[in-house]
């Protein structure tokens, strides 16, 4: 049990480390009266959050050329008060002016009129500016003043917003009892900040001022993404701020986290890199500037599924932009469609590029214009390199500033189509971000890509919070099928969802056996059923997937899934006319509110002719295609549609189509009934390992869970042992998964539970 610590103690301990260690000026401005303006501050006013002398002293340093009348008119621009904006827009305007400096207009002595940037920060030169760190500093708000534990301000900007609680106290009473309360109450305060810090020593975390606890994530490596940390020492020795300080505080840290690791979604919303994005990044980084000699192989970056790999890559190619001369180009390579569409997404919605700053060539014609032009992000498909056989790929750039990255890189990144991205790209620099390591654990990719130049496994993420664990459930034994001898090339072809005729025709034939098993009608009614009795009974009733083994498939369960369903409605209506104890009726009534909102879809890349072929097996497949390409009434796809929290479309059937490359982070339960291995059943599984602070009916997402109707618990722990666990673990040494079986799976504990609970609602006990 680790000692008592008090929040002065916190308090002091950290200033003492940010002043002896790193630097920093300290500045107590306490005082027994709220009202009292004497409090070293300097202020004019107790409503005044920025230190507008030291912010001008800064100002006028880094900007010798311009008149110092301009530079006032800049820091009045800069500290507006912007009341007319929210306070998402507010903060975004005042970052860009903070990051890339403040434009203003003025004339020289010569009558001509010049255009320039005041710097208020001197980013190239930690040591050029001032870091103090502040305590006890009142603010007056509109209703209340407040009193933040830490602030730390950089040229006079509160920058980062620190909050401590006494040990006993849950680190979440900061976020819920003083960060919400501050914004609400000080929301200019946080119109300059950069993140803020929740610290009861024991637990530190760090997130946006615009995040949910959810996202507010540790930092428990202040150096190395691979350091193996001991949690409970740390929370023993109450260090968990002080290893945050240590990894982010140091001046030249804390300015390239602000610079460079802060973004804005779809202004609303602010994201600012976790530990493992930041120090991943910077090593990329770093192998970028020491790209010489490397033939253009400048690493393989592996974070896990769900550890935030397409804003890493914004983080990167931002980065780049910014602090490298030169006329990059970054070209972002994916063997998925949905995959390129949301990282292409991503990027416009941080702001990272602009439309016509993107492209997105059809061909490799396409793709030599684009790259002749200098655009400065290009998305593509590997497939988009392919070419007539027995003819030399051609030479699309020999320009050595293009940046290629390869994401999700597995078998066709291998091939002829790589080959092919080579010789059309002879002299680009080439990174590889994957969530699992390529090919397993024989590190083939060096001769592609070179070696890790960042390492973040499934397990480190599951410890530190960036993802959700995962529990296992087998619930109905009788329809596993555990077929180990399935070849290679079944799973292969179960991967492409948009089989050609000829691979359609071999998996019929060959594999003619396997497939009647698997689709048999009377094994589907049972697994249907199941899902009927299990989707609503849920603790988090988040969204779910199910998993089937083709489109055709897709399509019967969706069917077979409805009928039970309304089935339940049903029984459920019959069950509440019956009920004497108003408990149950309660329960019962909760229940068939939420079956009859949750909406399902089917949803399936289109083919050419699908509707002769589905209504060869009796199936029709048109509603289901006019739900997937329609648009409700606020302009919103399904995909849309799906990650959308409050939206009532909750389970969808897919069979390839969302498993790679989809964030919907309110997913929480998978249903799988589909041979799967690899890599590809570990970027399955990770569908349901994100985090989420949207909770649903009071019940917060603590985990997500894979149902397995199949028999892929034996390809799992394989899949888990290659790609989920620490790369230097002995051979032939037991691990213990990652993925833990839930108790609850069991049929003795099932039966004891529905026991215990018959009896308690028979005792009228609520």
């Amino acid at each position: 049990m680790p000692n008592f610590i008090s929040e002065d103690q916190i308090e002091k301990a950290a200033i003492a480390l940010l002043k002896n260690t790193y630097g920093y000026r300290t500045l107590n401005c306490y005082t027994s009266d709220v009202e009292n303006p004497n409090d070293k501050s300097g202020r004019a006013g107790k409503q005044e959050v920025v230190f507008s002398h030291i912010l001008k002293a800064r100002a006028v340093k880094f900007n010798p050329a311009i008149p110092e009348s301009v530079i006032d008119q800049a820091i009045e621009k800069l500290t507006a008060r912007r009341f007319a904006m929210s306070p998402i827009l507010a903060g975004k305007e005042v970052y860009g002016l903070i990051r890339d400096g403040i434009p203003v207009q003025y004339e020289n002595p010569e009558g001509r009129t010049e255009h320039g940037m005041v710097t208020v920060i001197d980013f190239n030169h930690p040591k050029e500016n001032d870091f103090l760190a502040v305590t006890q500093l009142w603010i007056q708000g509109d209703r209340y003043p407040r009193r933040p534990d830490i602030l730390i301000y950089v040229n006079g900007l509160p920058l980062v917003f620190m909050e401590l609680k006494n040990s006993n106290v849950n680190v979440r009473n900061a976020y819920d009892d003083n960060l919400i309360n501050y914004k609400h109450d000080i929301p200019l305060l946080f119109h300059y900040n950069a993140f803020c810090v929740l610290s009861n020593a024991l637990e530190t975390r760090i997130g946006s001022s615009t995040a949910g606890f959810g996202h507010f994530f540790n930092w428990l490596r202040p150096d190395d993404e691979t350091e193996k940390v001991d949690r409970k020492s740390i929370e023993t020795q109450g260090a968990s701020l002080e290893r945050l300080i240590h990894g982010l505080f140091p001046k030249e840290r804390l300015l390239d986290y602000v610079e460079n690791f802060v973004l804005y979604y779809k202004d609303s919303a602010k994201i600012v890199a976790q530990n493992h994005q930041f120090i991943g990044v910077n090593k990329a980084i770093e192998s970028f500037r020491q790209r010489d000699g490397k033939k253009g192989r400048l690493g393989v970056f592996w974070h896990t599924q769900g550890s935030g790999k397409s804003f890493s890559m914004i983080f990167l190619s931002r980065k780049v932009f910014h602090k490298f001369t030169g006329n990059y180009t970054f070209v972002i390579v994916t063997d998925r469609e949905d995959l390129d569409g949301q990282i292409y997404r991503n990027f416009l919605d941080t702001g990272a590029v602009s439309k016509n700053e993107a492209a997105r060539p059809k061909d490799s014609a396409e793709m030599r214009d684009f790259l002749g032009r200098n655009m400065r992000l290009v998305f593509t498909l590997i497939h988009k390199f392919r070419f007539a056989r027995g003819q030399a790929y051609p030479k699309l750039s020999d320009r050595n500033d293009i940046i290629v990255i390869v994401d999700e890189a597995h078998r066709t990144q291998y091939a002829a189509l790589a080959e092919n991205m080579r010789k059309g790209l002879p002299n680009a620099q080439y990174f590889a971000f994957t969530g699992t390591p390529l090919l397993g654990r024989e590190r083939k990719t060096n001769a592609w890509f070179g070696d890790y130049v960042s390492e973040y496994n499934f397990v480190q993420s599951i410890d530190d919070g960036a993802t959700v664990p995962l529990f296992y459930q087998k619930r109905v034994p009788e329809v596993l099928i555990q077929n180990e001898n399935l070849s290679d090339e079944f799973y292969q072809i179960l991967e492409d969802e948009n089989l050609d005729e000829k691979a359609q025709e071999k998996l019929e034939k060959e594999f003619a056996t396997e497939m009647e098993v698997i689709k048999r009608d009377d094994r589907l009614d049972t697994i249907a059923k199941d899902m009927v009795t299990h989707f609503p009974s849920r603790g988090y009733l988040g969204k779910g997937m199910v998993i089937s083994i083709d489109k055709f498939t897709c399509v019967k369960m969706f069917d077979k899934v409805q009928f039970f369903w309304k089935a339940e409605i049903k029984n459920l209506v019959g069950q509440i006319g019956k009920a004497q104890n108003e408990s149950l009726k309660q329960r019962l009534q909760k229940k068939l509110d939420y079956m009859r909102a949750v909406e399902m879809a089917v949803v399936i890349s289109e083919d050419a002719g699908e509707e002769e072929r589905f209504a060869k097996q009796h199936l029709d497949i048109k509603p289901h295609r006019l739900k997937i390409n329609a648009f409700d009434e606020n302009g919103h796809d399904i995909e849309y549609r799906f990650k959308d929290p409050l939206d009532p479309l909750q389970l969808v059937f897919v069979c390839a189509m969302w498993l790679t490359g989809f964030d919907a982070p309110t997913v929480s339960t998978l249903y799988i009934d589909k041979p799967m291995k690899d890599h590809t059943l570990m970027q399955t599984i990770a569908r349901a390992n994100r985090v989420t602070s949207h909770t649903v009916a009071g019940v917060s997402k603590a985990n997500g869970e894979v149902v397995d109707y199949y028999g892929v618990f034996r390809n799992m722990r394989k899949a888990l042992s290659d790609y989920a666990l620490e790369d230097d673990k002995e051979p032939g040494k037991e691990t213990e998964t990652p993925v833990q079986i839930n108790p609850t799976s069991s049929p003795c504990w099932m039966m004891r539970f529905r026991k215990a609970r018959l009896f308690v609602i028979q005792k009228g006990f609520t």
